[in-house]
């Protein structure tokens, strides 16, 4: 497949795949969508105080460096669980420019990210462990030891990839996540909406990030068992 690096609105790279007519994130800002929708409204938003995330879609690494710099920033101890079925080529992901532009710890966090093992729970800083799972969740959804508190779900668009956004994976979602844990995705189509909450999450409509009108944030519903 072919893979072109574009710059985004606020500075920030993306990987955009002609063959798919689709990027890894807006053109709008690569750096200011995950921070809006995975940051803000996803992390921030739930209140462990040892939280573990799940995402699905490692892509380029991204939303994995916000959350360990943030989470070494408020000293808050971070375990991070990322499935991906096919991962970047390191060759684009060195002409990415997301560590630099952030600092220069950013930099050394976002190198260490990527030179850790696959399916490997790997400390890349004092309050930041990751465990890189390279996995087809459509075909093998992954057991985790601990609870989710937030799940960030990063797939392809659902034109795109449809067999990601289905209610299967969705009931997974929910059952490996801790009582209301929180899920966030950029994507705020009906189907997407009303298929979460048939699996178990309380949804509501939020301010998208630039260039997108709204999206989605779920809680897990307290079944009372």
């Amino acid at each position: 497949m072919e893979y072109q690096i574009r710059k985004t609105a606020d500075g920030s790279s993306t990987i955009y795949l002609p063959e798919m007519d689709e990027q890894y994130h807006s053109l709008n800002g690569a750096i200011t969508e995950s921070e809006h929708v995975f940051l803000k409204t996803g992390y921030l938003h739930q209140s462990a105080s040892e939280p573990v995330v799940f995402e699905v879609g490692f892509g380029t690494g991204l939303n994995c460096l916000l959350t360990a710099v943030l989470a070494q920033k408020q000293k808050r101890c971070t375990t991070y669980l990322t499935v991906e079925k096919y991962p970047v080529d390191m060759e684009l992901i060195e002409k990415l420019d997301y560590g630099a532009l952030i600092s220069e710890e950013a930099d050394a966090l976002f190198r260490k990210i990527h030179a850790c093992k696959w399916d490997e729970k790997v400390q890349i800083s004092e309050y930041f462990h990751i465990v890189k799972i390279q996995k087809d969740i459509t075909k093998d959804k992954p057991e985790i030891e601990q609870p989710a508190n937030v799940v960030f779900f990063d797939a392809f668009g659902p034109d795109k990839q449809p067999e990601m956004w289905t209610p299967q994976i969705f009931e997974h979602l929910n059952k490996i996540m801790a009582p209301q844990g929180v899920f966030v995705t950029y994507s705020a189509k009906g189907q997407v909406r009303r298929d979460l909450s048939a699996a178990g999450f309380s949804m509501e409509r939020l301010p998208g990030p630039p260039g997108k009108k709204e999206m989605l944030r779920g809680i897990k519903v307290d079944s009372g068992l």
